[in-house]
Parts: C-alpha cells; structure tokens; sequence
C-alpha cells in the first residue's frame, strides 16, 4: 500500500507552492488507495509558532483534503531523535564540532578553493581530528557544539547506496556531497535530515513526494537509512511553483498564500487549479 505525507514546518502561512506539494501527495495516495499521512515539523523551537499550525489543518481542510488522525508533531518526539543520535554515536560516528559560522568562514576562505556542496562550502573538518580528551575537556568547560556525522567512515562501512526516484531512476548515493553534516545543536535536537529519516520510517511512508529541491538531500537520508537499519521508500520529487520572475515561491510571498487568496474572493477550486490540480 503506498503511504504519502506532506510535512511543512509551521514557521509561515501556506501558500501555493505548499498546496502544489500537499495536492500532489494527496492525489498519490488517493490515487493508489493508499494513506495519506500529515506531518507537523516544528522541531525548530526559535521559529516554529502554534498560531501556524493551526492555519496549516485549517488551510488544508479548506482545500479540500483528509489525513489521517493523530498529526505527528515532531516536538512532541525529541526521544525518537534521541535515540537515533545515541546509535550513531555509540557507533562512533559523531562528533561534537565547536566551530561557530565565523570560525568555518574563516577556515573556508583560508583554504582557498574550497569544494562546495548543494548547501554551500563543505566543512573543512576542523573538529574531526581533535583527540577524545580534548573533546570531554571542552563539553565540561561548557563550550557549544554540534553534532556532525562523519560521513567518510559512515559512507565506508555502508559500501554502495542508491535509491529509486520516479523521474531519475535508479540514483547511486553519494553523501559525501554534504560533507560531516550537522545532524543536531543545542537550540534544535535534531537536524532535517535526522528528523525526516526518522519520521518517514516510523511512520512506515513508502514515497515520499517533495519539491525537486531537495532531490539532493536523499542522498544524506539514504545514507542514515543504511546506518539506522531503517526502510527505503521510493521517491517522487515534484516541479516547483515560481513566481512572475521565475524565483520559487516563498513564505515572504504574502499575496500567493492560500489565505490571502481566500480573503481576496478566491474559491477551493480556484486555488486547486492555480496550484495546478483541477
């Protein structure tokens, strides 16, 4: 049976570029007689507000569509990310990374020609190569860190990873795109990439449809499946809905989001085929 969800993160009103996102997940399980799931990714603290999440089940039901009971809030399931960390770490393929943004810029630029990956300059790997007491010294003097997953020693014991993407096929992984991501911080205990893995694999999704914009983001995920021993589903990542000057819709796009069209006059199916669903 395939199982579909649309998970936004409550840090902005919907607009159209989401119902594209919500219509096409929907439309996929609906399709197949299959679940369609919601999922609420507040796990941000510092940006994610009640008040959005509740104009995300109205704006939804508004447009016409049905989910499944309970909604899973990721802020109510910090342990299930905690538990994938202490895997992972017990494992030995985390490490605490002290650098700030500024002390990676200046790392980056001292480098010179540094790689880049779909996120912008890799880490240069600063905190890999600390010993394990100058780690335990620096976390008792209270010093700030990240979690980083050492993505060469994971990408070494998973061997080869591909995936299967409706549009692209069959895709070989390669995680070492991303560089050590951050997989957890202080202020947010678990990463998107963590937190996604996780939650789809709980929640037993079997395609996950998103934006192509975050094509390359599976190649991390597939890697984490492979180190938690979770499934893999399939893929489906969708076109995105651009603006009059061809840039993708953004929460800053007040206009375009499904409550301003409501208030404006604007019907269900109007937005539907706007969001283009018939």
């Amino acid at each position: 049976m395939i199982v579909t969800r649309f998970a936004p993160s409550p840090t902005g009103e919907l607009h159209l570029g989401h119902a594209h996102s919500a219509l096409f997940a929907h439309g996929e399980a609906r399709r197949a007689g299959g679940r369609f799931i919601l999922r609420i990714e507040d796990i941000d603290r510092t940006r994610c507000r009640a008040e959005f999440t509740d104009a995300i089940l109205v704006d939804l039901a508004w447009l016409g569509l049905d989910w499944e009971q309970p909604v899973r809030r990721q802020s109510e399931h910090f342990d299930d990310y905690r538990s994938a960390l202490a895997r992972l770490e017990g494992e030995g393929l985390l490490y605490p990374c002290f650098c700030t943004r500024k002390d990676i810029a200046r790392e980056v630029e001292a480098a010179g020609h540094a790689p880049h990956g779909p996120d912008g300059p890799l880490y240069p790997g600063t905190c890999r190569a600390l010993s394990a007491a100058e780690r335990a010294e620096r976390i008792a003097a209270g010093e700030a860190y990240a979690l980083r997953l050492d993505t060469a020693e994971a990408r070494h014991r998973t061997g080869k990873l591909a995936w299967s993407d409706r549009e692209a096929g069959l895709v070989v992984a390669r995680p070492e795109l991303f560089g050590d991501v951050v997989l957890a911080r202080k202020d947010t205990p678990a990463s998107y990439h963590l937190s996604v893995t996780v939650d789809d694999a709980l929640q037993g999704i079997t395609l996950v449809t998103r934006g192509v914009d975050l094509f390359e983001a599976t190649h991390i995920h597939r890697l984490l499946q492979a180190l938690l021993d979770l499934p893999t589903p399939a893929y489906a990542h969708h076109r995105l809905l651009l603006d009059e000057q061809g840039r993708r819709l953004a929460k800053r796009d007040k206009a375009l989001t499904l409550r301003s069209l409501s208030e404006a006059g604007r019907s269900a199916d109007d937005v539907r085929r706007m969001a283009g669903f018939a």
